[in-house]
């Protein structure tokens, strides 16, 4: 182990430790979590972007909360800092018999098949046939749309799926209809109810189409958020360049300045 790894390790035994940070002593493992969710997102952003030194102390960040967690368990008497290592270092050499094991090197699509065909064979070792579900380890606390593509993709491998994406374009074009037939009259709690089933079930068959074509639907989402921002943000600074207040603009204005954004790009 290095020496700053060390240095980490013991950096956050004191912190935790009698006459060390009271916040760090009074966090559990539920406290703690939706850090680590933030800066896991915090290293994609960096990531996306391309800033490498944004990316360093994100990532050294996201290392923190492991450490964290690390350590109240270890304190708890659960696992170390080095049982995490050593159960992550186990699962990569399983799950890539073809790098460890001898076999030939196969494409990087056989080996998504290998990984998830390993990783059906641990969810359903030592259960009974019937026991175990398919659909098992999808961690629930994942963004929704990104549970979405995961359930999908998960449903597919058993054969339930599309045989065509074009299907699967068709039940978003479905499932569009049924949200402009709930929406004609949205006011009754029975029909409000209603309209927010057919809204989730377009997102869902949204994200099973992007599974269909390949594409991450959470990535694609974000990208859209990402141009949605930079384009609104260039409307309100041509406005102002104007002279003109954007939200005093009537709504053919404000679209004449979105069209604008979107032929300077």
């Amino acid at each position: 182990m290095s020496t700053q790894l060390h240095e980490l390790l013991a950096i956050m035994a004191r912190l935790r430790g009698e006459g060390g940070c009271p916040w760090d002593r009074e966090q559990t493992f539920a406290s703690i979590a939706p850090h680590a969710i933030e800066e896991a997102y915090e290293v994609a952003d960096a990531a996306e972007r391309g800033d490498m030194a944004h990316l360093r102390d994100e990532l050294g960040d996201l290392l923190f909360q492991v450490v964290f967690h690390a350590q109240m368990a270890s304190e708890a008497g659960h696992f170390d800092f080095d049982a995490v290592a050593a159960a992550i270092a186990e699962k990569l050499i399983r799950r890539h018999p073809h790098v460890f094991g001898g076999g030939a090197q196969i494409s990087s699509a056989d080996q998504s098949k290998v990984w998830e065909d390993i990783k059906a064979q641990e969810r359903g070792a030592g259960h009974a046939p019937g026991a175990v579900s398919h659909l098992d380890d999808v961690p629930r606390g994942l963004p929704a749309l990104m549970r979405a593509y995961k359930l999908s993709k998960r449903a597919a491998r058993t054969g339930f799926d599309f045989e065509a994406s074009g299907a699967a374009a068709d039940k978003v074009a479905e499932e569009l209809a049924e949200v402009r037939a709930a929406a004609v009259d949205a006011t009754a709690p029975a029909a409000a109810a209603a309209l927010f089933e057919e809204v989730g079930d377009l997102l869902f068959a949204a994200a099973n189409l992007a599974r269909k074509l390949g594409i991450d639907a959470e990535a694609a989402l974000r990208a859209a958020n990402g141009k949605f921002e930079r384009r609104f943000r260039g409307m309100e600074g041509l406005a102002a360049a104007r002279g003109v207040a954007f939200d005093s603009l009537g709504l053919n204005a404000q679209e004449a300045l979105w069209q604008e954004m979107k032929r300077s790009e």
